[in-house]
């Protein structure tokens, strides 16, 4: 079992949080603690660069729910990036495609999404 890893940097228009390693039961806590701890502002965007993750189930799915409640809660945006095939299915079977923005990356520098 690969641990969870979350590292936030900050950027011009918001945190991009990077997750890596197993979301699950066992660590969807500490994303949730994670995710609610970050200040936002209106009009910022929590980006939450997934490239790295490797497993998710559903535990995983409902802290991605308790981050776009965060957000939304301080009228900022919020999107997935660089989603793996397997959660992009979990989110398109359950409709949460049309919750959340989905982007294929980001750039490493500033945060933004790039197509490729």
């Amino acid at each position: 079992m690969s641990p969870l890893t979350t590292i936030v940097r900050d950027t011009d228009t918001g945190p991009v949080l990077h997750i890596a390693g197993e979301l699950d039961y066992s660590t969807a806590a500490e994303l949730r603690e994670t995710v609610t701890g970050l200040a936002l502002t209106p009009g910022q965007r929590l980006v939450l660069d997934l490239a790295h993750l490797g497993f998710c189930d559903s535990s995983g799915i409902t802290a991605f729910i308790v981050a776009r409640n965060h957000a939304t809660a301080a009228q900022a945006d919020i999107a997935l990036v660089a989603v793996p095939g397997p959660v992009l299915r979990i989110l398109r079977v359950t409709g949460l495609d049309q919750v959340f923005s989905l982007e294929p990356g980001t750039d490493a520098q500033n945060g933004r999404t790039a197509s490729g």
